[in-house]
């Protein structure tokens, strides 16, 4: 489901064809989703609502290494290989999203996945691995992502095509402003023919200040019975662009995320982790090249940043389903019939 299926258009820049951040050339994303119900350890694996999300920025990173910048508007999280971006200003590896205690399996199994390349500064390289917190419904003191999970999900980003939004892959077990959240994303097409795409893992904000389109949809939505999840819980974010753009640019973009995120309710609790990462292929070996685009140029690109990261968090929470899970929570999806009343 698109954002669009609302009723409502998030500012005026047009969504590329998918609406997501595959428009942008080259770029794939995958997911491998991993749900079930076991004994607690040491008899069983304990309930699992969790899974790995891929971000391949295409061709070999390694090898071709994409220019990056970091923001983080509050750091209760973590985002592997963040120093070597401030220090250096490129990334050598896809982008792995997971949760909080399966950092350290996906962190392993993308050094096995991408050890076969050649790399343009050594032998040793930094995977780049976001996480959220998704303990609300998925046991965190157990160990549920494997490498098949790993390899399933990047195999599938590097494979292209459509992927899924919601409660899959990395977002299976995540809420979003008191409602299921997870993965989401959207994209812009700029006057110069430039894309803008945005991904993110959203696990933050309380149900009160849900906000889609001006609109306070939080307060007017039945809550009564409800146990809340906690309104902390981060959220990485992911913008990505074709055009020619430095590590500066890719910062400042990357900072943008936040103002999409605080038009739908966010106010980045202190637990929360949100840490945002830009990537622009245009100045990469394999890009379009040219002269990057800087200052003023840059002006509608924070404008398309801004703009699909708030609706790529209405994306995360539309798709969603609603999901139940370790010691009996749930999260309940969003009620799209009483909220497209509201818009309306």
């Amino acid at each position: 489901m698109r954002v669009a299926d609302l009723g409502i258009t998030i500012g005026s820049l047009p969504s590329g064809p998918t609406a997501s951040v595959i428009d942008v050339p080259g770029v794939g994303v995958g997911h491998a989703t991993v749900v079930y119900d076991e004994p607690a350890p040491p008899d069983g694996r304990g309930i699992a609502r969790t899974g790995v999300t891929v971000l391949d920025p295409g061709g070999d990173c390694l090898a071709d290494p994409v220019p990056a910048g970091v923001s983080v508007l509050n750091g209760a999280g973590e985002l592997t290989g963040r120093s070597q971006i401030e220090e250096w200003g490129f990334t050598e590896t896809p982008v792995f999203l997971t949760s909080t205690m399966q950092v350290g399996r996906v962190y392993d199994a993308a050094c096995q996945l991408l050890a076969g390349g050649a790399s343009t500064f050594g032998e040793a390289f930094i995977p780049i691995v976001g996480e959220c917190d998704d303990s609300w419904v998925s046991n965190p003191r157990a160990m549920h992502v494997t490498f098949d999970d790993v390899r399933t999900a990047f195999e599938a980003a590097r494979a292209g095509g459509d992927f899924a939004q919601g409660a899959v892959g990395a977002g299976t077990g995540m809420s979003c402003l008191g409602w299921k959240g997870g993965i989401g994303s959207a994209s812009r097409v700029l006057p110069d023919g430039h894309v803008v795409g945005v991904l993110l893992l959203t696990n933050f904000g309380s149900s009160d200040r849900l906000t889609i389109d001006g609109v306070h949809v939080g307060r007017r939505l039945d809550r009564s019975g409800v146990i809340e999840p906690p309104p902390a819980g981060s959220c990485i974010g992911i913008v990505i662009t074709d055009a020619p753009i430095d590590a500066a640019g890719c910062e400042r973009l990357s900072r943008r995320i936040g103002l999409g995120l605080a038009r739908t309710g966010s106010v980045a609790h202190h637990g929360s982790g949100e840490i945002f990462l830009g990537l622009a292929n245009g100045l990469r070996k394999s890009g379009c090249g040219g002269p990057p685009i800087t200052g003023k140029g840059l002006d509608v690109y924070f404008e398309a940043t801004v703009d699909a990261a708030e609706e790529a968090v209405i994306a995360s929470m539309i798709n969603a389903t609603t999901t139940s899970g370790y010691q009996g929570r749930t999260l309940l999806a969003l009620p799209l019939d009483e909220v497209k009343g509201m818009l309306a």
